[in-house]
């Protein structure tokens, strides 16, 4: 079975490092979109299949932001399980304790290490 990233970024600089840290992962192909709507988009045709089996997203994005697309995904029947990291410039000292209550797995402030989000990414997906 094909299993899918969803990465929703809409700065190149973001995308290169995400897709330099997780090239080559056993199994595991990316879809890129620019929006959250995208996102949820992919996410009501493909994650209903099965092929999406994680989400990496930024929390300051046009239109929909991070938080409400995490919202918006946990509210949909079937989405508890499906792993949501966050990965933003956010300064604010409020951002990791929301993002939990809201149901993201893994938070990682930019400047981010590429190899903590391919592990942290690898123990979400190939536990399931």
């Amino acid at each position: 079975m094909s299993r899918t990233v969803l990465i929703v970024e809409d700065t190149d600089l973001g995308l290169d490092a995400l897709e330099v840290a997780l090239d080559r992962m056993p199994g595991v192909g990316l879809r890129i979109v620019r929006t959250a709507e995208e996102a949820l988009h992919c996410l009501g045709q493909d994650h209903a299949a099965g092929d999406i089996c994680a989400v990496i997203t930024d929390l300051h994005l046009p239109q929909m932001d991070g938080f409400e697309l995490i919202e918006t995904v946990r509210s949909r029947p079937g989405s508890g399980t499906l792993p949501i990291l966050v990965i933003s410039g956010d300064s604010d000292p409020g951002t990791p304790s929301r993002l939990k209550a809201l149901g993201a797995n893994a938070y990682f402030q930019k400047p981010f290490s590429p190899i903590e989000v391919r592990n942290r990414l690898e123990q979400l997906i190939y536990a399931s």
